[in-house]
């Protein structure tokens, strides 16, 4: 007799889901409050916060809440209905798209609901099983779920490790050439988690010598906006724009919105626009999302202090952290990690104690993201922070630090907390 399975999923939560009931409304599922900033409230009480993507901070810029509030009153969150191959086609989408290829530098681009979605069905659109990918090991979840469509062989390299490609290059040729396939690089301009930007420099120049013969895939969500000199990304950040043949932005990081978009040449645009299923058959980005993302970028384009605000803050929270001794990896982004040593309920405790008697709201990362014994507080400088924020914040590191080096975290548990369900 088969299994039951949801008897089998009673009896099996998942790596995280296991632990949802004592976790669930307080460090999964949190509740933040009010406008977009960088003080919002958590559980009643204001908090300094460091864990939304709010790069640039447009979320409350009063050119882009009106642009949203006028495209809302003009056309409601319906229209356009189905998708845009059917009846979702509009003008201004054609006009966002237009002014992304220009902002990007590159042929054509394609509108995509979601960021997720839309790598998980791009990925599977550009390759057959006769083709090979080969990709980095910390690739976002996205990519990872769209290889998991992909009906062809993969092989993953070593994350930013240049002899670990060169290793995975040689086999994915191999199998290529046998197979009469071709071989997609995925790797990404800024690694959401640690900060470092993908080598995506070295990874052109095993093209350019010839060795090598591939096309160039590059999720650039956090990029966007944030890196280079127009905010392009990693690509202009390091001189190889051009030679990243397909590239992925999103509307939800320095945007502050929803949806995203892929830029390339003319010809490999129009192949997705009519064989990528999750836009084919999905209805189109809702009017004012299109109308405010128009706006966003438009703000991104032609006030550059909006990043330049962005970089002093973060570089004055990284080099604090620095020079107050902590270990922020190998960052050259906006993202600033802070690694510490410490086990499971250490690092529960520690961010209970940041968010309870220091008003601080920061993401923590823990095994199987970073090693065992290892702690990562992850924090999202932005343009809405002010030099008091990273002041006050790095002076409060340092005491939990004292904490943890102390073995404070090591009581079960620091005080009780009625978590909401």
């Amino acid at each position: 007799m088969a299994q039951d399975i949801f008897e089998k999923i009673r009896k099996n939560r998942g790596p995280i889901g296991q632990f949802a009931k004592g976790v669930h409304g307080y460090f999964t599922f949190p509740k933040l409050e009010g406008e977009i900033g960088n003080k919002m409230t958590f559980r009643g009480k204001e908090c300094l916060v460091w864990s939304v993507n709010n790069y640039l901070g447009l979320a409350n810029h009063p050119e882009v809440r009106k642009a949203d509030a006028d495209a809302a009153n003009q056309w409601g969150m319906a229209y356009p209905m189905g998708a845009r191959m059917m009846t979702g086609q509009t003008s201004e989408h054609e006009l966002l798209e237009q002014e992304l290829s220009e902002f990007m530098q590159k042929e054509d681009t394609i509108l995509l609901n979601f960021g997720y979605q839309g790598m998980v069905s791009a990925v599977d659109c550009l390759v057959d099983r006769n083709d090979v990918i080969v990709y980095d090991s910390e690739s976002h979840a996205c990519i990872m779920d769209g290889m998991r469509l992909h009906a062809g062989k993969r092989f993953v390299f070593q994350h930013n490790d240049m002899e670990s490609f060169d290793k995975q290059m040689t086999r994915a040729t191999r199998i290529a050439e046998q197979q009469n396939g071709g071989i997609l690089v995925i790797t990404e301009g800024v690694f959401g988690m640690a900060g470092d930007q993908g080598k995506i420099k070295e990874i052109v120049e095993f093209r350019k010598s010839g060795k090598y013969n591939f096309r160039l895939f590059v999720d650039d969500a956090h990029g966007f906006g944030t890196i280079g000199e127009k905010g392009m990304g990693a690509g202009e950040a390091q001189g190889v724009h051009e030679e990243i043949d397909v590239l992925f932005g999103t509307f939800a990081k320095s945007m502050a919105s929803i949806g995203a978009f892929i830029c390339s040449d003319e010809h490999i645009i129009e192949y997705m626009r009519y064989n990528m299923r999750s836009q084919m058959f999905a209805k189109s980005l809702p009017m004012p999302l299109v109308v405010g993302a128009r706006k966003r970028l438009e703000l991104l384009r032609t006030k550059p202090e909006l990043k330049e605000n962005l970089w002093t803050i973060a570089n004055a929270l990284q080099k604090g952290l620095i020079d107050a001794g902590f270990d922020i990896g190998g960052t050259n982004s906006p993202v600033t990690p802070v690694f510490m040593k410490g086990n499971l309920a250490e690092a529960t405790n520690l961010t209970f104690d940041l968010r309870e008697n220091y008003n601080i709201f920061c993401s923590i990362v823990i095994y199987p993201v970073v090693p065992k014994d290892v702690i990562m507080l992850r924090l999202i400088p932005t343009a809405a922070h002010t030099l008091e924020d990273v002041n006050y914040t790095i002076e409060t590191f340092k005491k939990i630090k004292v904490k943890l080096d102390n073995g404070d975290y090591k009581a079960e548990e620091l005080a009780s907390v009625e978590i909401d369900k």
